[in-house]
């Protein structure tokens, strides 16, 4: 299978060059060990079948003889074996060398308690999603976010996706082994993947056995408030209205937690802006899944039922969008924020450098209506701004499924097709 390049090799190869060890993070078959197979020289697959119990034991008696190898060394499924992370921890300083190892393994994290090193200095740490709209060659990348921090006067871009396709590929997802699938096996693999979490993985976290029932109630709560700001207690009520047992809060928050430990569930922080008055900021987190077929999959749908109910389907667009603008941000040393005070002024993302430059984006299905709108808010947000204690906005930008072309407004707000966007 020819290896489809993803945005994280750039930032794989940099931290390679910084740090003793990259250990890579995310969720479940999001092609960590693929990436990582592309700049090891030599590898150790932990789970393989044939030498799992000789690694194992290996492991306790002597962990650094696993370590020997050309590096990078990846240590696949290292998470089976916690002692190694020790053992690689001594031989980076020993070696005194930068790109000694690649850790990956699955979204499981591992027993702590069994690490007496936390790595600081010398590992370093990468977090894979899904595959964007723009490495799957779904966008055809004729816009940069780079560029429009660059504050470009001239943008310009075709949409190669119209409506139809877009609910495909919200519910298809960006799981790298549906790409380039026919339709209907490669909308089989969200469902899959929500039957693993919720009979298996989910309680591989802290070993406590979950009831699915209530997993299967808590991730449909969690695909009807994609992009909302909601607390646990309204989750709980949601998952209550159709039980007639009791659900403790402290319940309803472990299940939240076990989903984000293994990259289910990736909420979006608020930001915290310098205004001019003073608003109240809520600082509530907004609720995501890290892809959004998994949102599809806990409701049962499919393409025809979002294109039957647009409303689902701008929610699940966004959650799309928010999973690519991640992707396209982390590529630029950037993170996603949101903002809501409590005028209900809201801003749907903050794309948010390390030099603090920023950008407010607004993510809407299309239509004039809707875009307008997102306009106003925007405009909104940025007068609020006090720029003599910040920075002013490098940019303000709709995102936005259907319609034809980017291009950049005359009051200077771009319009970008997710169709057309990259790093």
């Amino acid at each position: 299978m020819i290896y489809k390049k993803r945005i994280t090799d750039r930032i794989l190869q940099d931290k390679l060059m910084a740090k003793g060890a990259v250990v890579i993070e995310g969720p479940k078959w999001c092609g960590k060990t693929t990436t990582a197979l592309q700049f090891a020289k030599s590898v150790i697959r932990m789970d393989d079948p044939k030498n799992r119990d000789s690694f194992l034991q290996m492991s306790e008696m002597d962990p650094q003889f696993l370590l020997k190898g050309e590096t990078p060394r990846l240590i696949d499924e290292w998470q089976t074996a916690p002692k190694l992370w020790d053992a690689a921890r001594y031989e980076i300083d020993t070696r005194g060398k930068e790109g000694q190892f690649i850790l990956t393994g699955s979204a499981v994290p591992c027993e702590s308690e069994q690490i007496t090193h936390s790595g600081t200095g010398r590992f370093t740490w990468l977090t894979m999603r899904t595959m964007s709209l723009y490495e799957s060659g779904e966008s055809t990348g004729e816009v940069s976010l780079q560029e429009l921090f660059d504050q470009t006067e001239k943008i310009q871009g075709v949409n190669p996706l119209n409506i139809e396709t877009l609910a495909f590929l919200i519910c298809r997802g960006g799981w790298p082994h549906a790409v380039g699938m026919s339709e209907k096996p490669a909308l089989e693999q969200a469902f899959d993947y929500y039957d693993a979490v919720v009979r298996n993985d989910i309680n591989r976290v802290d070993h406590i056995n979950k009831d699915p029932e209530r997993v299967k109630r808590l991730m449909r709560s969690y695909a009807r408030n994609q992009g909302g700001q909601v607390a646990n207690t309204l989750l709980k009520k949601d998952m209550l209205e159709n039980e007639d047992a009791s659900l403790n809060e402290d319940t309803v928050s472990s299940y939240v937690e076990a989903l984000k430990k293994i990259y289910i569930v990736e909420d979006m922080p608020a930001w915290n802006p310098n205004l001019r008055s003073k608003t109240a900021i809520r600082a509530a987190d907004t609720r995501y899944f890290i892809d959004s077929s998994i949102g599809i999959a806990a409701l049962g749908i499919g393409p025809g039922d979002l294109l039957q109910e647009l409303n689902t389907m701008g929610l699940m667009f966004e959650t799309m969008c928010v999973r690519d603008l991640r992707v396209y941000a982390e590529a630029l040393g950037g993170e996603l924020l949101h903002y809501r005070d409590r005028t209900g002024l809201e801003c749907d993302t903050v794309i948010h450098l390390r030099n603090g430059s920023y950008g407010l984006a607004e993510i809407k299905l299309g239509g004039d209506r809707l875009i307008e709108e997102g306009v106003r808010n925007l405009m909104k947000l940025k007068d609020k701004i006090d720029t003599s204690k910040m920075k002013a906005p490098s940019f303000l930008m709709i995102v936005i499924g259907a319609g034809e072309y980017a291009y950049r407004r005359k009051d200077g707000v771009y319009i970008v097709p997710i169709g057309c966007l990259k790093d």
